[in-house]
């Protein structure tokens, strides 16, 4: 038979024996936690990649019909002060025309004000048409010659096998002449 001092020293085992078992659970949970953190911690993206997201674009030194390109996430972002004419000539344009259909009011928060990512939606090319002498295509906006995809004063794809418009990012007006992008 079991003597009563043989059961309490089971017992009192048992107990230490719990007690490590936790103990040595907890030591590896916190082992495992450390030595994956830096995995994980890993995957976020950098300083410098959060400073890019977003831009603050000063707009007040772009005379009407002028383009500038800023970059912003790698990518080029045309902004267009646009003239009377091009903002006539894009509403104008009969949505059953449109290969990807968005109305110009869809595409800019302001008329005279046009922004978007400058790549061409075919296979990412940078369509020319933001200098003067560039060759704008057959609507007047954006010339892709990589593969002959024209744009027209909106940035929507008139012609070529683009399949999208270019691509118009998030962006706010801070004040009258000050944008966020992103």
């Amino acid at each position: 038979m079991a003597d009563s001092a043989d059961v309490q020293h089971g017992v009192e085992d048992q107990s230490k024996r719990d007690f490590l078992y936790l103990a040595a659970g907890a030591v590896g949970a916190v082992g495992v936690a450390a030595a994956v953190w830096p995995m994980i911690n890993s995957l976020n993206p950098s300083a410098d990649v959060l400073a890019l997201a977003s831009i603050d674009v000063d707009l007040s030194p772009i005379a009407v019909g002028q383009s500038i390109t800023v970059t912003w996430r790698g990518k080029p972002v045309f902004i267009r002060h646009r003239t009377e004419e091009e903002i006539a000539e894009a509403q104008a344009v009969p949505l059953e025309d449109l290969i990807d259909v968005q109305s110009d009011d869809e595409r800019v928060e302001q008329p005279q004000w046009l922004v978007m990512v400058g790549v061409c939606t075919h296979l990412g090319c940078i369509p020319l048409g933001q200098n003067p002498n560039d060759n704008k295509g057959e609507f007047g906006g954006w010339f892709c010659p990589c593969h002959g995809s024209h744009y027209d004063t909106s940035g929507r794809i008139r012609r070529g096998p683009a399949p999208r418009n270019l691509e118009v990012p998030a962006y706010t007006f801070i004040d009258e002449t000050t944008i966020t992008i992103g």
